[in-house]
């Protein structure tokens, strides 16, 4: 029974022709941490989730631009 998008029914393994005959389906969707879409076999329907990027958490980048920042100055004493 075909439930999509709520469920995607799909086979238990991926077969060998898989991974090189694959077309995406669905629109592109996400949670609080991940962008992704779905891509099926044409052949079997198998059926994997493909993460696109993460959705970047604004505190963890203003500390890694603050790290950056102080890694690279350099302190050149005065003569």
């Amino acid at each position: 029974m075909n439930q999509y998008p709520h469920r995607i029914i799909s086979p238990p393994h991926a077969g060998p022709y898989c991974f090189s005959d694959t077309e995406e389906f669905g629109s592109v969707q996400h949670t609080d941490r991940w962008v992704y879409l779905y891509k099926r076999c044409r052949a079997c329907g198998f059926t994997v989730r493909l993460v696109v990027r993460a959705i970047p958490d604004a505190g963890l980048l203003a500390s890694v631009r603050k790290i950056l920042f102080t890694a690279f100055t350099r302190n050149i004493p005065d003569y």
